[in-house]
């Protein structure tokens, strides 16, 4: 049984940090690409960042680059997302992704939705003074 579990959302002023966590179980999250995603409402989903099970690199979306940092804890298998210098406009539900199974043919997009097949139940972050 393959789940994935996000927390650490809640409510913090602009400018604020807070780290999110996606704790995975039935499966060993270093086999699998990560990403993280966000919703807002009225939004498409948004690719925020990933990080590939072949070496363990991660990337990230132009508009959180330089504020959000992913790191992975294999011993605790879980994935984290480090949010610094959060502002209003980051106001969303966070998820986190899955996916072991790397398209045939093409190079994977990590940072699009529907790369993965495995999601979290997602978690709020409101940035609001």
């Amino acid at each position: 049984q393959l789940q994935l579990v996000e927390s650490g959302g809640g409510l913090v002023q602009p400018g604020g940090s807070l780290r999110l966590s996606c704790a995975a179980s039935g499966f060993t999250l270093d086999y699998y690409a990560i990403g993280w995603f966000r919703q807002a409402p009225g939004k498409e989903r948004e690719g925020l960042s990933y990080i590939r099970s072949s070496d363990g690199n991660t990337n990230y979306a132009d508009s959180v680059k330089g504020r959000f940092t992913m790191s992975r804890d294999n011993a605790k298998n879980t994935v984290y997302l480090q949010m610094n210098s959060l502002k209003p406009e980051d106001t969303a539900v966070y998820y986190c992704a899955a996916d072991n199974s790397p398209p045939r043919g093409r190079k994977p997009l990590w940072l699009r939705p529907s790369e993965y097949n495995y999601w979290g139940q997602g978690t709020q972050v409101t940035v609001s003074s």
